[in-house]
């Protein structure tokens, strides 16, 4: 009867899927869990995203560029000047030389390019190098003032707030290392309570004139005798 054509039709359907499912869990049990999409982006579908994070390796920076060095060489000091100078205040030991150079002054708003040796009033004031004295000279913060310059011109010595010159002393005069030049004192912007001698050197071009020059340290200069 057709009824029962239709029926075994079904059967066989039914049969056909049952078998295609359990060969599917099969293979599944086997291989285990088809594995998932990989996300976009990664380029192997096999890298979990935190292991993929993980695993970057940062590019290396580039280091900055190292700063121009100066065209302009530090000043040096003659040779001749080295170890040879007197210091300039006399019965003052290098002991008790202080270093005050690159202090500051006028509440910070200027730089010590010197050192200063105290000193009580009227104590003499000699020249640490030989040369011509260039200038004498009085101004509002140095008071009297006097620059040596040795004889290649290529150094300069700076002696301030001195009490007086000594007696006879021109420019023009070729000084001698030791000659006393003047008196310890107060005079300029110098406390009153505290006289000293401001002692300077400066490096110079030959062609330049006694107020164009470059500081120096005096306190290695001095300690080194």
């Amino acid at each position: 009867m057709a009824w029962r054509g239709t029926f075994k039709i079904i059967a066989a359907t039914v049969a056909v899927t049952s078998v295609v499912w359990i060969i599917g869990n099969n293979v599944i049990s086997i291989h285990g869990p088809m594995p998932e999409a990989a996300p976009s982006g990664l380029a192997d579908p096999s890298i979990a995203p935190t292991q993929m994070a993980q695993s970057i390796v940062a590019l290396p920076v580039a280091p900055p560029a190292p700063q121009a060095a100066s065209a302009v060489p530090p000043p040096q000091i003659t040779e001749l000047q080295l170890g040879r100078l007197v210091i300039p205040v006399q019965g003052v030991q290098a002991r008790q030389l202080v270093d005050t150079y690159t202090q500051a002054r006028a509440a910070g708003a200027r730089q010590h390019d010197a050192i200063d040796i105290m000193a009580p009033t009227g104590t003499p004031v000699l020249a640490a190098a030989p040369g011509r004295l260039e200038k004498l000279f009085f101004s509002k913060e140095g008071g009297n003032t006097i620059y040596i310059r040795s004889a290649d011109r290529r150094t300069g010595f700076y002696y301030a707030h001195l009490n007086n010159y000594a007696p006879g002393l021109t420019e023009g005069q070729t000084i001698t290392a030791g000659q006393m030049i003047g008196a310890v004192g107060a005079s300029g912007n110098a406390d009153p309570g505290a006289p000293h001698l401001h002692f300077a050197i400066n490096v110079l071009d030959p062609a330049d004139s006694w107020w164009k020059s470059v500081p120096v340290n005096p306190y290695p200069l001095l300690m080194a005798r």
